[in-house]
Formats: C-alpha cells, sequence, structure tokens
C-alpha cells in the first residue's frame, strides 16, 4: 500500500517534503494514472538489464489516453508524480536491476531540488538510487538545451544513470551529444524496424554504434520485434535491448523473457 505522505491520485497528489515551488503552485493533476513495466534486456548476458516504466491508465489504457490530459498548469505535479509513482510500483514489484524512469526537462526548475521527492521516495520505499535512470525523450522539444545539461550533469552527481531516448527522431541529436555524453543512448524504433534489410538503416546505426562507442555511451535498441532485427543489431555490437520480441509492457507487473527470445 502507498504510505500516506505520497499519495496520488485523481484530485491532488501529497508529495514529501522539499519539493519545489514549481510542483507546489501548479494545478492538481485532476485525473489518475498507473504504470506497465518493459524489460531491457542484455543479450550477452541473457538477462533483464533494467525495465522501463511508461504510464498507462488507471486501467491499462494507453500512454495517448493520460499524456491528453497533462498541460502547462499541472506539468509539474506530473511529472514529480511519475517519479514517485514508478519507484513505488517499481519497489512493490521487488524489481531486479535497473528502472528507467522517462522525464519532462521543460518540468524540471532547479534540478537539485526538483529531485527531492524521487529521493526521498527511494529512501522511503528502500529502492537504490543507483538504480535508477533517468531518460528524456528526445522527440519532445527541448526549449533549453543548455538547462537540459544542466539537469543531466546534476542527475549524474546524485548517482542516477541518464539515457537519451528515441536518438535520430528529435531535436537534439549530435548536437546534444556534443555538449554532454549521457550514460545511455536508445536507438529510435524506426531506424530498428526491417534493420536486416536495409542498408541505409544498417549504414546509419552502424555509425551511431561507432560513434557511442567512441563517446563511451552504450547504445540500447528498442522496438525490436524479430530474431533478424536483433541478429543484426547485435553483429553491431549491440547487446541492450528492448521491444515485443522479448516481452510486450506488463501492466502493474514484470516481464519474463521466453527461452525461444534468446536463441
Amino acid at each position: 500500500m502507498t504510505p500516506p505522505d505520497i499519495r496520488i491520485h485523481a484530485n491532488t497528489t501529497h508529495f514529501p517534503h522539499g519539493t519545489c515551488a514549481g510542483c507546489h503552485d501548479s494545478a492538481p493533476l485532476g485525473f489518475a494514472f498507473e504504470y506497465a513495466y518493459q524489460p531491457i534486456i542484455d543479450l550477452d548476458t541473457r538477462s533483464i538489464y533494467a525495465h522501463e516504466a511508461l504510464v498507462r491508465g488507471p486501467h491499462g489504457e494507453s500512454a495517448a489516453s493520460v499524456l491528453a490530459h497533462v498541460n502547462d498548469e499541472n506539468r509539474y505535479r506530473f511529472d514529480q508524480a511519475c517519479r514517485v509513482k514508478a519507484v513505488a510500483g517499481a519497489a512493490r514489484l521487488g524489481m531486479p536491476g535497473f528502472l528507467s524512469i522517462n522525464f519532462l526537462p521543460n518540468a524540471v526548475y532547479r534540478p537539485d531540488v526538483c529531485i527531492r521527492s524521487t529521493l526521498e521516495a527511494a529512501t522511503l520505499y528502500n529502492f537504490p538510487t543507483d538504480k535508477i535512470i533517468f531518460e528524456v525523450t528526445e522527440g519532445e522539444r527541448v526549449q533549453d538545451r543548455p538547462h537540459l545539461v544542466e539537469i543531466f550533469r546534476a542527475y549524474r552527481r546524485f548517482g542516477f544513470q541518464t539515457a537519451i531516448d528515441d536518438f535520430g527522431a528529435g531535436y537534439a541529436g549530435l548536437n546534444l551529444l556534443a555538449e554532454y555524453q549521457p550514460d545511455i543512448v536508445k536507438i529510435d524504433m524506426d531506424l530498428v524496424r526491417n534493420i536486416d534489410t536495409s542498408p541505409p538503416r544498417q549504414a546509419i546505426v552502424r555509425a551511431v554504434a561507432g560513434l557511442c562507442r567512441e563517446l563511451g555511451i552504450r547504445v540500447l535498441a528498442e522496438g525490436i520485434e524479430t530474431r533478424a532485427e536483433r541478429d543484426f543489431l547485435a553483429s553491431c555490437g549491440i547487446s541492450l535491448m528492448q521491444g515485443y520480441w522479448f516481452s510486450q509492457p506488463v501492466f502493474q507487473g514484470l516481464g519474463q523473457i521466453p527461452e525461444a527470445a534468446w536463441a
């Protein structure tokens, strides 16, 4: 059961003390949400490396049904609520490995202050902070790239890993990598789809994988749906993978990888 000092429901959200003014001053959410968790696997060790927390409606409805309610007035409160709820769910499920949480960079006033609710939730639920990955979707238009870099650097100081999601599909791209090198870059699923039969996609992914190796960044390929896609990506030296080939997101649960997915 969620302790009373971190209650998340449709009318309001109560956070641990220490959150920033943006959260206190923003409008109540006015809607409920839950999480599904999708495994991220390490092909080299044939193990689950992490689970990504994916927002869903209270009965498993799509992420879009939840995000449609997010606006400039409640964005800050929603971002904080997502972090707390993701940590609480991971702890309740006894999640092994890492927990990957998406965050909204435009909803962070001051990284050192806005992170406090995450730290307090991790302490309250006994979830190790060094097992949390914060990832930002490159497709979200970042209004202030230097501010995003400041957020990433602050999170690294706190011991979190950082990741850029949907790399190759958004606004930041190589310019962001020149300023900051995250722990993980997630290759967009549109580049992964049918990569085994697409020479242009193959050339792009090989180049990204080589660049990331030189920068000391791990590459994660997402959206894998076939053995052929998996095998080509493995031939590029990519071992972190995510997609329906291994497991679909599990609503309020942890995925299991079938033995056939490794074969």
